[in-house]
């Protein structure tokens, strides 16, 4: 692991003042007020190498600027109709907060089906939470807990998990690298649960595909695994899956609520998240019915030929 000083810092900066005027509005836009800490995380991702880290925060900032990432928390996913099924179909919610601050984001990897919609609107779904996560929920934090927060945790369900999901490759390909290569440093770590016997054989596949610094960030836990987090934050922190074993996902319990089930669009979290951006889109909201509209942002086609190699017999 590179220890990065302040010297490192520093160059980074220079080179960042010597940015071209949009440039220098996207970055303001990308920190928020916290431009060390940003350069810190793309500084980290890079593993200290100053130009390469040059590099990818400008090839981040024109991926945002060309994409209008700014604006995406004012395209709403219309109908309400479809936009629950993109949610009922790309599980993920937000179900409270480690001990020591950081969001606790839960992702139902099993029981998701992605099969709603298509890429592209699952792509901007995702980048509407990432969104929301750095431009509400951790501001939101910092203000709660008293100190500059900036990173989560994310807890991954694999319950329902089948082999059949390799199908999904492209996509959660495609979110991840959008990821590695934007939203750097933003995760602490990947908390793996309720793995089933496959799991091993679908992490083989995928594990390629990722980043060496994010395959470091993967802990699987046992069963469940509420014993471990139960050490980095409250029970009423923890995603609906992990109060008990074997409970899988609320979303097939009958006990499940929408209160309890962080999945659930009567979550709290996705409550909120509904409203804020529905509010920031401009313009009286018609009353006739309106046509499906994705947001379409560019990303890379992902390498799949190390998969591929894998998959065949």
């Amino acid at each position: 692991m590179v220890i990065l000083t302040q010297d490192m810092i520093k160059q980074l900066q220079i080179l960042m003042e010597a940015s071209d005027e949009p440039h220098k509005i996207a970055f303001e836009d990308l920190h928020q007020g916290y431009p060390t800490e940003t350069m810190i995380r793309f500084l980290k991702a890079r593993d200290g190498n100053i130009s390469k880290a040059h590099n990818m925060l400008v090839d981040c900032l024109n991926w945002r600027t060309e994409n209008e990432i700014d604006k995406i928390l004012s395209k709403p996913i219309i109908p309400a109709e479809f936009y629950r099924s993109v949610r009922d179909s790309q599980l993920i919610g937000m179900s409270g907060y480690t001990k020591d601050g950081r969001p606790v984001i839960a992702v139902g990897v099993g029981l998701s089906t992605y099969d709603k919609a298509s890429i592209h609107y699952y792509v901007q779904s995702h980048i509407q939470i990432n969104e929301y996560r750095d431009r509400v929920i951790l501001p939101s934090a910092t203000k709660k807990f008293e100190r500059h927060i900036s990173t989560c945790v994310k807890v991954l369900d694999m319950t329902g998990l089948k082999l059949s999901h390799l199908n999904q490759i492209k996509l959660l390909t495609v979110i991840s690298s959008i990821d590695d290569l934007n939203y750097p440093e933003k995760t602490d770590t990947y908390y793996i649960v309720n793995a089933p016997y496959v799991f091993s054989a679908c992490w083989k596949v995928v594990k390629p595909l990722l980043q060496e610094r994010t395959r470091k960030k993967v802990q699987v836990l046992s069963g469940c695994g509420k014993d471990e987090l139960l050490k980095i934050m409250d029970y009423e922190s923890l995603p609906h899956f992990c109060r008990r074993q074997g409970s899988g996902s609320s979303r097939y319990s009958r006990s499940s609520t929408g209160d309890d089930c962080c999945f659930s669009l009567d979550h709290g979290f996705h409550q909120q998240l509904y409203n804020y951006i529905n509010q920031q889109a401009p313009g009286v909201k018609p009353r006739a019915p309106v046509k499906q509209a994705s947001f379409h942002v560019g990303f890379p086609e992902p390498n799949l030929e190390p998969a591929v190699k894998l998959l065949k017999p």
